[in-house]
């Protein structure tokens, strides 16, 4: 890694900042002084700011109740975000998010430092299972049933959506999985069956259920959750998981 991002990484300072304490002899790498924002670290390595060592942050992970009318982003100029949740408790400036929800869609996000953990979770090729608890405006008949399962082809997409499964609690309240994460993809889907989302709700990402936390609380995952998802997700029963509702 390079010394510039390295300190930026480990201290939260802009790189303009850290070409100023170069700049300024400020920095030592194994008791040399040096100056080279692109001075290669190799490991291990001691980097000292002003005497003080420097070390990169310990990796974390957490869940998140996401309430209503917060969004899944760092910033937002209307809205709170999921970081201003966290921000009192976390470092916000390392923090990425693990799967985001629209602004009126509740439950649960994941939360990280860690880049490749990240992104075993989010990318497309990975199909990570996503539960939701969806009310509609209407109910499903056997042929949504159907066609759910098969994929349906949303407007504007190429492909059709992978294979969903849907699961019936009552005549308007159903379960959903989906196996990526397009933009809208569940009221799309829902949309292209004619139908509307009036309430969703997500339960589960690749088998880590929502615990009981209030809307706006989080808590750090379990070691067991961690590894679950950096591994191999697993895709949960719906069935199985109707009867913990």
């Amino acid at each position: 890694m390079r010394l510039d991002k390295y300190l930026s990484h480990a201290t939260g300072a802009s790189r303009s900042q850290v070409h100023h304490w170069l700049r300024h002899k400020r920095i030592l790498v194994n008791g040399v002084l040096c100056t080279q924002a692109a001075h290669p670290l190799t490991e291990p390595s001691e980097v000292l700011l002003d005497g003080e060592a420097v070390t990169l942050p310990q990796d974390g992970y957490w869940m998140l109740h996401k309430p209503q009318g917060v969004v899944c982003a760092n910033t937002d100029g209307h809205y709170p975000t999921v970081i201003d949740l966290v921000s009192s408790h976390l470092a916000p400036h390392h923090l990425q998010i693990a799967g985001r929800l629209d602004v009126d869609t509740t439950g649960l996000v994941l939360i990280t430092t860690d880049g490749r953990w990240n992104h075993q979770i989010t990318a497309p090729k990975k199909h990570c299972q996503k539960i939701y608890r969806v009310q509609l405006s209407q109910p499903l008949n056997p042929e949504h049933f159907q066609q759910l399962n098969e994929g349906i082809h949303l407007h504007g997409e190429k492909k059709p959506c992978l294979a969903a499964e849907a699961f019936a609690l009552n005549t308007h309240h159903y379960l959903l999985a989906i196996y990526e994460g397009k933009y809208h993809q569940v009221k799309r889907m829902m949309a292209a069956l004619n139908n509307h989302v009036v309430n969703l709700h997500r339960i589960a990402i690749g088998g880590v259920q929502l615990s009981t936390l209030a809307p706006g609380q989080f808590r750090p995952l379990l070691p067991s959750e961690i590894t679950q998802l950096a591994n191999k997700p697993q895709c949960l029963k719906l069935a199985e998981v109707a009867q913990h509702l």
